[in-house]
């Protein structure tokens, strides 16, 4: 079997019970699980009393449950303004890593939360603009491909609307702190991982003042295959920037690929250039395939060929 985890995302909705899921993954051949967000308390047991299960990494913040405040904990700011919500999302997250070392994993995946909990507005009109197809990728905009408005959305709208942002990072970098203490006393590094939305943390200069916090051990970068295609082609982030500049802090992939702006289709189902990640990406990355539950068997065992022809799945790690 490949040297590969499959996220629980895919498991949802799909099965009464998760240690049917533990089964299938197997046999779609996933010798491993990322066990993510969405698994509930019901689920993380059933997922642990499979047996035989290897469990690489936790998605933050397992498990899925109500915070105080009533929102779910997948919805909590580690970036927030408001204290109690900052501390509930501290508090989860503290809760995952003690999770993570429960069952032997060796890396958490982090979002570090953003400017706000929302979409900026300039950001929902360049993907409406993207979807109409009024709008090209990051690499026909160096060549004149964005209309005028795209271009000010971009330069002036978005930067706007994140005007916040120093204040929320100050929150975030407190948070991270905290739980790095935690990790690291329990021999977990944390993976900050690159987001979908313009104003979520950390951007590619974000990271790089995070990270240089901490030794790679404690703290590291996790890379999105989907949310730096998405950013690229709504021309906010230059894809190949993450790995070319954060590579040797990369402690692992989320692997899915992308049809225009949907992400999380399974590998090979999409047009994501594959040969920069493959170029960058460190053999000792964890990989990951982070795959929609919609997708059919077929499609999600297919993508463990197909990034293995692409060099993306080393056999020893």
């Amino acid at each position: 079997m490949a040297n590969v985890s499959l996220s629980t995302m895919w498991a949802q909705g799909r099965f009464d019970h998760l240690g049917d899921f533990v089964q299938a993954a197997r046999r779609l051949g996933f010798p491993r699980i990322e066990i993510n967000y969405t698994v509930a308390p019901q689920g993380l047991d059933e997922l642990l009393e499979a047996g035989d299960a290897i469990f690489p990494s936790l998605h933050a913040p397992v498990p899925r449950v109500k915070a105080a405040n009533g929102r779910w904990s997948d919805e909590l700011n580690l970036a927030s303004l408001d204290e109690k919500e900052r501390r509930l999302a501290v508090d989860l997250a503290r809760t995952t890593i003690d999770w993570a070392a429960r069952v032997g994993a060796s890396c958490v995946v982090l979002h570090l939360g953003g400017a706000g909990s929302e979409a900026l507005p300039p950001e929902k009109e360049l993907r409406r603009l993207f979807d109409a197809g009024q709008a090209n990728s990051y690499g026909a905009s160096a060549r004149g491909g964005f209309r005028a408005d795209c271009h000010r959305l971009r330069a002036e709208g978005l930067p706007a609307g994140r005007q916040g942002a120093p204040a929320h990072l100050a929150q975030a970098r407190a948070s991270l702190h905290e739980l790095a203490d935690h990790a690291a006393a329990l021999g977990i590094a944390l993976g900050l991982e690159n987001r979908y939305h313009f104003h979520e943390f950390p951007n590619v200069d974000e990271m790089k003042l995070l990270l240089a916090d901490y030794p790679p051990t404690v703290v590291g970068y996790w890379h999105d295959v989907g949310h730096a295609e998405v950013l690229d082609r709504l021309g906010l982030i230059d894809k190949h920037r993450w790995l070319r500049e954060l590579g040797d802090r990369c402690l692992g992939v989320h692997l899915h690929d992308v049809i225009g702006l949907r992400d999380h289709q399974p590998a090979g189902g999409g047009d994501v250039d594959w040969d920069y990640i493959a170029r960058y990406l460190p053999p000792t990355a964890l990989r990951v395939c982070e795959i929609d539950q919609k997708t059919p068997e077929d499609a999600v065992a297919g993508s463990i060929p197909f990034l293995h022809q692409r060099g993306l799945l080393p056999r020893q790690m």
